[in-house]
Formats: structure tokens, sequence, C-alpha cells
């Protein structure tokens, strides 16, 4: 005779089988815990627990000093050598030799008069492209940070769409535009329905710089236009409520409300913005390896270059001019910032 199984009977034997897996699965949990416990109890009783918090971020710290720190200190090292050798041991002490070659110029603004031209070369592409890229990201996330701000239609979907060229690798991104931007690319078969005459445009000389701005623009503006968002949501809507009972404008609350509130995520962006446009090197080796000819060679292009691609391989030269470009970036950070700090405190 069939019996109909009581619920009572199914709570027991859930809380029965929950019971055996507890029992068997403490031993692994409590295992691990007590071998960590054995190894910290005694550095804490040595150290003290106020200063086992220096314990946890050593790792960190290791980390740090082997991959920035040393390299930093080796780097200065090399900048003092010359020869061509690789160790440290087989390279000649020069002193400021390096830095008296690439400083060795008649005219600064003339390239050509230079002993190190290409030096100079790449500081004045670098200079060119900081300006153009740096106001192209702040203008274009400011302005797709302003619409993503608004109630859209499909908002999160126009947010991540704005937002997935930063996931991908600079490479990548380099190479996709360097298909549509090649001779037989989608670019210039766009070009040819509308009658106009096709071309090279990584190797013409008017507009390699121009496609290498654009590209970088197009990569990395959704990094700043997530901070700039960040900024403008963390406004309080109260004031534009205010501003609006006083009959103030769309364009009068964007110049009066948002932009000084959000001048402190500017600046951010404005510094971030800067050290990696200094610093680009992925995107325009990949689609321009610095030509045609050297028209938008960067100055951390020189830097490989003269280091590692060259046919002699001149570490001490190249060591000097990454050092000349960190001096510069941190010149330049620091002045921006005491800028930033003088006009939030006006």
């Amino acid at each position: 005779m069939n019996r109909t199984a009581d619920p009572s009977d199914h709570e027991r034997m859930g809380t029965r089988a929950l019971g055996i897996l507890d029992e068997l699965a403490r031993p692994l949990i409590l295992l691990p815990v007590a071998a960590v416990d054995r190894i910290l109890t005694p550095i804490q009783k040595r150290v003290g627990i106020d200063k086992m918090g220096y314990f946890f971020v050593l790792p960190n710290l290791l980390i740090f000093g082997i991959f920035v720190l040393f390299p930093m200190l080796l780097n200065f090292y090399y900048a003092m050598t010359g020869g061509t050798k690789l160790f440290p041991e087989d390279r000649p002490f020069v002193g400021l030799d390096n830095f008296a070659t690439l400083f060795d110029c008649d005219d600064f603004l003339s390239p050509n008069t230079c002993q190190e031209d290409l030096f100079w070369r790449g500081i004045s592409n670098t200079i060119q492209f900081v300006v153009f890229q740096v106001s192209g990201i702040v203008f274009f996330s400011l302005v797709t940070a302003l619409v993503l701000n608004r109630k859209i239609v499909a908002r999160g979907f126009f947010r991540s769409v704005f937002f997935y060229p930063v996931l991908l690798s600079p490479v990548v991104v380099a190479l996709i535009w360097k298909w549509v931007l090649q001779h037989e690319g989608v670019l210039n078969a766009i070009v040819e329905i509308f009658g106009a005459e096709s071309k090279r445009w990584l190797l013409d000389t008017n507009w390699a710089m121009f496609w290498v701005v654009f590209v970088s623009v197009w990569a990395l503006m959704g990094f700043y236009t997530l901070i700039l968002l960040a900024g403008l949501q963390s406004i309080p809507p109260e004031l534009y409520e205010a501003s609006s009972i006083d009959g103030a404008n769309h364009w009068q609350d964007f110049r009066f409300v948002t932009m000084p509130l959000l001048m402190p995520t500017m600046f951010v962006v404005l510094v971030l913005s800067l050290i990696r446009a200094v610093q680009m090197f992925d995107h325009i080796f990949v689609l321009t390896g610095g030509g045609p000819g050297t028209r938008t060679q960067l100055i951390v292009q020189y830097i490989y270059t003269t280091g590692f691609s060259n046919q002699i391989q001149l570490f001490g030269l190249s060591a000097a001019a990454s050092m000349v470009l960190g001096i510069s970036l941190l010149v330049l950070t620091l002045l921006q910032l005491r800028l930033g700090n003088q006009s939030s405190l006006a």
C-alpha cells in the first residue's frame, strides 16, 4: 500500500543532508584557517597588532620595488653610461654626456640644427599630437557625457557602446582602423561611391597625424566620458530646480551650475589624458609605425627605436630621453594640479 510522503519527512531529510555536508566541509575550511593562523600568530606576537598592516602591504611594496622602483633606478644609471653593451658592468660611465647630446642644438625650434634631430622631431610631433588629442578627448567626452546623462531612449545601451572601445586591446583597435584606412579599405570604398578620389590616408603627410589623433580619441574617450558622467551625476538636482525657478535656461544651467561644479572632475580628465597622450605609442606604432617618414613619430617611439630597434642600440641615449620625458610629465602634472587648486579656491 502506497503512502503519500509527509512534507516534514522531506524537511528532515534535507536537514540531515546539510548536516552531513557541513561535517564533510568543515575540515576542508578549518585546515587552511589553521595553517594561516599558525603562520600569522607568531608574526603578530613579534611585531604587534598595530604593525600587522605593514605585513599585509609588504607583498605589494615588493612588487612595486621590483617592477617599478628598481627599473627607474636602473634607467637612471643607464642614462649616465655609454657604449652599446647591455649589462651594467660592461658600460663605461659618461656622466651627463647623453643629455648633452640630446640638447646639442643651434636652434631648438629647428630640429635640423640638432645633433639628435629625431629626438626634437619627436618632441615637436608629441606637442602637436597632445594639443589636438587632449582637446578632442576633453571636448567629445564632455559632449557625450552631457548627452548620456539625459533621459534618452536606451541610455544604458549607449553608455555601454561608448565605453566598449576602452575594453579592446590598443593593437586590435589600431588594426581595425588600419584595415578601414588602407588603400583598398572601407573608407576609400565610401569615398569612391561619392565620386571622390581615394587616398592612401596613412601614407599622406597631410592626413597621417589627423588619423592617429582621431583613432586615439575614438578609442579612449569612453573612459573619460565615464569619469565626467560620474561627475555630472554627483551634482545635486536641487540646484537645477532652483535655477529653473529663477528662470535660467539650459545654457545658463550649463554655464553657472554644471561647469563650475564639474571643474574638479575636468581637471582629473585633463591630467590623465595629458599623461596618456604624451606616452602614446601602441596605436601609432601599429597604424603608421611613425611614418610617413617621421611625421607621426612621437617621443616614446624615439626612445624605443633608439634603445631597441636600431641596428646600434644606444641604451644610454634612450634612457636619457626617457628621463627628460619623465621630468617633463612631472612638471606638467604639478603645474596642472596647482592651477586646478587655485581655480577651486577661487
